[in-house]
């Protein structure tokens, strides 16, 4: 099993930034990447970005590239998520999710998913 808590949602103006961590605990070795997904009401879970622990690749959904750093400490097993210039459509509940193998693009190969922080774009 992987525990994941993530932190580091809340309100912020158009244009803000805010740091999301996910820190991982637990059967940390079993997993391959991290990913972070969003869910906007009434619409589905969308890939956003991921880091893959042995090799540091980082993937990024082509809309966000640019405005969103997903980085890894592999010592806290923590990886963390900067949004920049962040808008109202980038408001939604963001998950930190765990997979050990498969398609970092895919929801359905990650195995292990954190309670959701709320990111609230303000416009």
């Amino acid at each position: 099993q992987v525990q994941l808590v993530e932190s580091g949602g809340g309100l912020v103006q158009a244009g803000g930034s805010l740091r999301l961590s996910c820190a991982a605990s637990g059967r940390t070795f079993s997993s391959n990447a991290m990913g972070w997904f969003r869910q906007a009401p009434g619409k589905e879970r969308d890939f956003v970005a991921a880091f893959t622990w042995r090799s540091r690749n980082t993937y990024y959904a082509d809309s966000l590239k640019g405005r969103f750093t997903i980085s890894g400490d592999n010592a806290k097993n923590t990886v963390y998520m900067q949004m920049n210039g962040l808008k109202p459509e980038d408001t939604a509940v963001y998950y930190c999710a765990a997979n050990r193998y498969g398609s970092v693009y895919d929801v359905s190969t990650y195995d292990y998913w954190g309670q959701g922080t709320q990111v609230t774009v303000s416009s």
